[in-house]
């Protein structure tokens, strides 16, 4: 179906809600219209932390837009999966400039976009988003006040059971036993935000004068907000993949089964559309390709045992074994989103051991706690590894993991993400189309 604000067409919608149901509409549409198109190849992208729908379709019209002309002959149809994540304002939108709009604060008052697009991801808390807001904008010295802070953080993005999101926080399994809620949320919240004001300054100031001075731990807080919402997202698109692009998937294969599938996420949109390979229905080997793009997950993801816990595994391991193709991560250490703060937070699920160390001499906590999309897949025997115009020249692997480096052209971005939105660029699309041999 047609629509103004695309570059391609067909182009067609799949929405999700938190617990991964579909707007029923929507996916028939789908459904209906690979068949009336006779369409061959579906690249199906899923966003990752975003404010909006209209955010979303940017940043799909805009990665989208190099196919038709990398794949003349091909019958490509194109979606847009819509699932309830967010992005603080101070974040840069893919391919868009960072905005410095007038009226945005310095860190760490909350702005009031980023406090809209907390409303609209968390309804009913409007409340607790008031009081982290007005904590954030007082900035009370006194520790206990920090600790308030880490509870209304929790109370903001905890998930009551028997809800679905309660099970799909976890990368990995210790004998079966998924990751505990992360210390962050659980611990003492004065020394959690002590500990991200700290890796901040170092992020502004590698090596300076930042380590010989005492960070504000209210910088710190507006992290700990910052990484908690992300810490919802990651539940929230482990539900969205397995409840709802999965069984989606299932169904578009059994409509048309003729239709070949390219799952394609950026961020926490590449955990949607690996979770989605685990929420495939038994015998359905349509999905030809996978490619993550800055997946912000664990790089262990998809491991049978851990190299630190040979009693542990990936949540999904053996799943690339369902794609009828390989999966392929693209990674980028300019990528300071997912080479510093997510280690840092995922390190915070209760290790004993203190992270400023490692930061203050430029390493990262990447061997346990690292993410895809910072050193690709590890830990999965077989994977092959390229850079990434290594990747384009030559015929990619048919099957397994294949890591790409994509430093030389996800390299732009300032602190505190780096270069984890610099995703759309031709280079990347042309492997996306390389990966699924459209054509």
């Amino acid at each position: 179906m047609a629509d103004p604000a695309m570059s391609v067409t067909p182009y067609w919608e799949l929405t999700f809600d938190a617990d991964g149901d579909a707007d029923g509409r929507k996916r028939d549409r789908l459904l209906a219209g690979v068949v009336e198109h006779g369409i061959r190849d579906l690249v199906v992208f899923a966003h990752g932390w975003n404010s909006d729908r209209s955010g979303a379709t940017r940043l799909y019209s805009s990665f989208l837009a190099p196919f038709p002309e990398l794949a003349p002959a091909a019958r490509i149809g194109y979606v847009g999966v819509v699932w309830p994540s967010m992005r603080f304002s101070d974040e840069p939108i893919p391919d868009f400039p960072r905005a410095v709009a007038a009226g945005i604060p310095p860190l760490p008052a909350l702005d009031k976009d980023t406090r809209h697009a907390l409303l609209e991801t968390f309804p009913g808390r409007a409340t607790v988003i008031d009081q982290i807001a007005q904590l954030l904008d007082q900035q009370p010295r006194e520790a206990a006040e920090l600790d308030e802070f880490g509870r209304l953080v929790r109370l903001l993005v905890d998930v009551l059971p028997p809800g679905p999101q309660a099970l799909f926080a976890a990368d990995t399994l210790a004998e079966g036993v998924p990751q505990s809620e992360p210390m962050m949320v659980t611990g003492s919240a004065a020394e959690v935000c002590e500990e991200f004001a700290r890796a901040l300054a170092e992020l502004e100031s590698p090596g300076g004068a930042a380590r010989f001075s005492l960070p504000n731990p209210w910088d710190g807080a507006h992290e700990l907000l910052r990484q908690a919402t992300y810490y919802a997202m990651k539940r929230r698109a482990g539900t969205v993949g397995e409840r709802g692009l999965g069984p989606a998937v299932g169904q578009l294969a059994a409509a048309a089964p003729q239709v070949r599938v390219h799952l394609v996420g950026h961020s926490f949109g590449a955990r949607l559309v690996a979770f989605a390979l685990r929420g495939l229905p038994k015998g359905v080997r349509t999905v030809k390709s996978v490619t993550l793009l800055q997946g912000a997950f664990s790089h262990y993801a998809f491991a049978a045992r851990l190299p630190h816990d040979t009693r542990a595994g990936g949540v999904l391991q053996g799943q690339h074994n369902r794609i009828d193709g390989p999966l392929v991560c693209c990674y980028s250490r300019h990528d300071s989103a997912l080479g510093t703060m997510y280690p840092l937070a995922s390190r915070m699920a209760g290790d004993a051991r203190g992270a400023t160390a490692d930061l203050a001499v430029g390493r990262v906590l990447g061997v346990k706690w690292g993410a895809m999309g910072f050193d690709g897949v590890q830990a999965v025997p077989g994977t092959k590894s390229f850079e990434l115009a290594d990747a384009l020249r030559a015929k990619l692997p048919a099957s397994g993991c294949v890591n790409v480096d994509a430093a030389q052209v996800v390299r732009r971005g300032g602190p505190p993400s780096g270069a984890h939105c610099d995703i759309v660029h031709r280079e990347l699309a042309h492997l996306v189309v390389a990966a699924g041999r459209i054509r």
